[in-house]
């Protein structure tokens, strides 16, 4: 199971991005530092998504829609309400997955492949480049208006290829996952609105 979860958690790092973007951000430089900072001035938020799974196993596509939600330092939850009710909550290093009512719990301590991408969640959530690159060879390209952040893993025996997160400003809009056996999934993300 940690191996299906796994890439899901990944999608969670947008809610780092889910607010209105502050003020007189557009003003300073970009780059990946701006970024990390923009990213760790989040405390939390909201967000729906969209996702589109394609697996070699499968011939169709496999569509999925929810609500992910995120508070500083370490709680990250993806409700999946389409084609059927999911909840995957990280909280530390405790992992609580709940299917059709069932909850399964683990610690990520007993699971390193899934700790590595973690780690690299953490670390773009916390707006920790340091840390993240640790963890992945990072690029940033583009403009404060569209830019795209390229992370892959270091470990080689990591169960993620590459991730992808493509925004404007300081908001995520897409991330793409490519895992190491070719499997690809596809997260839009829109905000909900600060009330």
């Amino acid at each position: 199971m940690i191996r299906r979860a796994a890439p899901v958690l990944l999608a969670l790092l947008c809610c780092a991005a889910l607010t209105a973007p502050r003020a007189g951000a557009a003003d300073a430089p970009w780059n990946l530092g701006a970024l990390m900072q923009a990213l760790a001035a989040r405390p939390g938020g909201v967000a729906d998504f969209t996702e589109t799974k394609t697996l070699a196993l499968l011939d169709q596509p496999l569509h999925s829609s929810g609500v992910l939600r995120y508070a500083a330092p370490d709680f990250l939850e993806m409700r999946t309400i389409a084609p059927r009710p999911q909840d995957l909550v990280l909280m530390g290093n405790r992992v609580v997955v709940t299917i059709e009512g069932h909850e399964h719990t683990f610690d990520l301590r007993d699971h390193p492949r899934a700790a590595v991408l973690i780690g690299t969640i953490r670390a773009t959530l916390a707006g920790d480049g340091a840390a993240l690159q640790r963890h992945d060879r990072v690029e940033l390209d583009g403009t404060r208006a569209h830019w795209t952040l390229r992370l892959r893993p270091r470990d080689p025996h990591a169960d993620v290829r590459a991730l992808r997160v493509t925004g404007s400003d300081d908001q995520i809009e897409r991330i793409a996952v490519t895992e190491a056996n070719g499997d690809r999934a596809l997260l839009r993300i829109r905000p909900r609105p600060l009330r």
